[in-house]
């Protein structure tokens, strides 16, 4: 089984494009998987509902709601950045649903699998390769 970690930012996708990334999740990967986050993303989450308004704000409180309504696990992490706590877990096994660009060319330098959204409409899985 793999884990898919989903970053602060893609969280909030389905508020702010309206786009339903657990069906994504299921239509796109053929594979058994888990959703996690970072514990370092709920922190990012209360950070932008603090200190940001508008749709940015209502999208993070909205991310917080999914987070338990879909039982989506936390990990732990040392690290003090949720962007750096996923690079030192991504993997094999870990799948990374983020649009950051800066955190998928490093993921992609690592050979790690991602998760991003197209078109503002539907989410493309790219497998790594070895690095």
């Amino acid at each position: 089984m793999k884990k898919i970690i989903i970053d602060t930012n893609f969280l909030m996708i389905p508020h702010k494009f309206q786009v339903d990334i657990f069906s994504e999740f299921n239509r796109i990967c053929n594979f058994n998987y888990k959703l996690f986050i970072m514990e370092n993303t709920v922190g990012e989450l209360r950070s932008i509902i603090k200190n940001q308004a508008g749709k940015d704000r209502k999208a993070a409180q909205f991310a917080l709601k999914l987070i338990g309504m879909k039982n989506i696990e936390t990990i732990a992490s040392k690290e003090d950045d949720a962007d750096a706590a996923i690079l030192h877990i991504a993997g094999k096994d870990v799948v990374v649903a983020t649009q950051d660009g800066f955190l998928k060319r490093q993921l992609a330098e690592k050979g790690a699998s991602v998760i991003v959204l197209r078109q503002k409409k539907y989410l493309q899985y790219f497998e790594g390769k070895p690095a």
